[in-house]
């Protein structure tokens, strides 16, 4: 009985190092990932920002100022829109933004936020609903039909209030499966705060809202 219960223990102390070496291993391989998208995505950004410069000097040295002036007010909504993403407070929700033009082709997001959204400021709530947005564009992306054209778009309205939160989601393409993307959006949505108030299946339109602190 004393060697089983050694040759027990023993298994087990070897059992818990090889767990713990292969959680490690995960966590250094999600790490990497994670680099590797950043990296991505800086490189993405600093791309768009050498394109806007260059337009920009061009309009400068032929003398059109109207054009200067309109792409540089181009430029300021963007930068506008990213740091009002930067500042939504979830870490996942808003590297998932941020680099979602360098994980994808076949979709373009834009964002529309209503003043400044801090979704970490809602505790747990906000979380899970920053989480649920991920799995929503994730099913429009999915559900999303690649004619080889113009990419799909979808505009995503968020706004808050001390009491409210709302989502709006308008999709600009095909989808495969009207009904199929209902569902996974309803899979996205387990466990969320985010209740549907309207679908359009056809359209691919979502309305959404969550009572905070309820």
């Amino acid at each position: 009985m004393a060697i089983f219960l050694a040759w027990t223990a023993g298994a087990a102390v070897m059992w818990n190092r090889s767990l713990s070496a292969e959680q490690a291993e995960r966590r250094k391989d999600m790490e990497r990932a994670m680099q590797r998208t950043a990296i991505a995505t800086l490189n993405h950004h600093r791309h768009d920002w050498m394109n806007d410069l260059q337009i920009v000097y061009g309009y400068i040295r032929m003398g059109k100022t109207d054009k200067t002036i309109q792409c540089v007010e181009q430029i300021r909504e963007r930068m506008q829109t990213e740091s009002k993403i930067a500042k939504l407070g979830v870490p996942a929700l808003v590297l998932f933004l941020q680099s979602f033009r360098t994980t994808t082709s076949a979709m373009v997001i834009d964002m529309d936020i209503d003043g400044e959204v801090n979704l970490a400021e809602m505790g747990p709530e906000g979380e899970r609903a920053a989480q649920a947005v991920i799995e929503l564009i994730r099913a429009y992306r999915e559900a999303a039909v690649s004619n080889g054209g113009e990419p799909a778009r979808l505009l995503v309205d968020l706004s808050a209030d001390e009491e409210l939160l709302t989502l709006a989601f308008y999709f600009d393409g095909e989808l495969e499966s009207g009904e199929a993307w209902k569902k996974n959006c309803e899979l996205a949505l387990k466990g969320a705060p985010l209740k549907a108030t309207e679908w359009d299946p056809d359209k691919g339109t979502l309305m959404l809202e969550a009572q905070l602190g309820k």
